[in-house]
């Protein structure tokens, strides 16, 4: 099978970096989420299988499918909505709050108007977007070191001397000796991992237009704006621009929908992980990237069925190792994301602002900074703009248009009609 031919040791660890930072970041506020319905504890665990299921089965299913890197992933956004909104508001009308925000997602995805949205954001300004998402995940790797200097010290010495040595094998190795070194020092958590079977609990929705307005409208904005508008500026810029975002956008939906009534608020494209699945540090060919996101899915299916146990397991690392070799991780695509913005000199201003936006973490109306820093930036970009001659308006994200930031990056993905990155 060609898909274990492509598979390497880096691009495994890419997916399990990505379910380690995924899961461990926002679980919590999951299961807030959950217990502001009222939720019982196997409501809980079925809300985690479903979530679980709703990420890895089309992960590994579109990855395969496309043969590049699909990452789908949980609202975390949503989930502090649903949190915070929950009010007097049962299960059951939670559940049904949670078809709504579905069916409109399909909708979004179906008539193709997110995607009209997507490639209207010039290509500076996206790449921008992706800077300031993950450039706090580079900045809280070394904010780490304030309560773990050892440790952070440690792994970034291994880091800086794999890449010079094994530069495929920089994040394995480095995650490889901080467990080790946390290890030695007792820092693991291992009372917290207990095995057993997760199984699914069915919920009857209820369907109430109070429920939709509270908790229905909210979940799919911020769902839309603050997780799938980063998912697909990632996406374009990791250079996978002729991925059918339209179709992807309708998938996650569709997940959502079957799998609401067992506890999926919300599904949607990746940014964080996908960014970890699509950079170098996954496989020096963009071509075998994909091996990552399979393996991330793969993951978040035994996290489904084995949901105590992973939980435990994932739970166990120290936080701030998890938070260093999230920033490691990330530190290329952080790199790639500023050169591509600041590259052209009509967008640059424009960008900075929108990176800055989005690195600040401001959310208004309850929507987050992914979102208000397109804002910033386009707003920027169209008074800078007015009056101009505009030979490049219209130009987006583009289905064509990939942001290539260096050679290696260069070998053509099967399938495109471009060449990637």
């Amino acid at each position: 099978m060609r898909f274990f031919k492509d598979l390497s040791l880096s691009a495994f660890t890419a997916g399990f970096v990505a379910v380690l930072v995924g899961f461990t970041s926002s679980v919590a506020i999951v299961f807030q989420a959950a217990q502001a319905f009222g939720a019982t504890p196997e409501i809980a665990a079925s809300w985690m299988w479903a979530l679980g299921i709703g990420m890895g089965l089309p992960s590994i299913v579109l990855s395969l499918w496309w043969r590049k890197p699909v990452m789908i992933a949980w609202s975390t956004p949503g989930a502090a909505v649903l949190a915070v909104a929950a009010g007097s508001y049962g299960m059951g009308e939670a559940v049904g709050a949670f078809i709504a925000c579905a069916v409109l997602v399909v909708l979004a995805g179906a008539t193709g108007w997110f995607e009209r949205v997507m490639n209207r954001i010039p290509m500076a300004i996206a790449a921008a977007l992706l800077a300031g998402v993950l450039a706090r995940f580079g900045l809280d790797a070394f904010i780490a070191a304030k309560t773990a200097l050892p440790l952070v010290l440690l792994m970034l010495g291994t880091y800086l001397a794999a890449k010079r040595l094994l530069p495929r094998y920089a994040v394995p190795l480095t995650l490889l000796v901080a467990m080790g070194f946390a290890a030695a020092r007792g820092e693991l958590s291992w009372s917290a991992v207990q095995f057993s079977l997760t199984w699914p609990v069915f919920t009857m929705p209820v369907f109430s237009w109070q429920a939709i307005v509270s908790l229905a409208l909210p979940l799919f904005i911020v769902t839309m704006a603050s997780q799938n508008l980063p998912g697909v500026a990632t996406i374009r810029a990791a250079g996978y621009g002729d991925l059918p975002i339209s179709k992807l956008i309708t998938a996650t939906g569709l997940a959502t929908l079957v799998l609401a009534p067992f506890g999926a608020f919300a599904l949607n494209l990746g940014a964080i992980s996908a960014a970890i699945c699509m950079g170098r540090e996954a496989h020096e060919d963009p071509a075998r990237r994909y091996t990552a996101a399979v393996s991330c899915g793969a993951l978040y299916v035994m996290i489904a069925f084995f949901g105590a146990a992973v939980t435990g397991l994932l739970t166990a690392f120290p936080k701030e190792l998890v938070a260093a070799i999230a920033g490691l991780a990330l530190l290329g695509t952080i790199g790639s994301g500023l050169a591509a913005a600041v590259r052209d000199e009509p967008h640059r201003e424009a960008a900075i602002i929108t990176f800055l936006v989005t690195l600040s973490g401001v959310a208004i109306a309850g929507i987050g900074s992914a979102f208000w820093g397109v804002v910033a930036g386009a707003l920027a970009l169209a008074v800078q703009q007015a009056g101009r001659t505009k030979a490049s308006a219209g130009k987006g994200i583009a289905a064509s248009g990939n942001i290539a930031p260096d050679s290696s990056n260069m070998a053509a993905t099967p399938g495109a009609g471009k060449t990637p990155r």
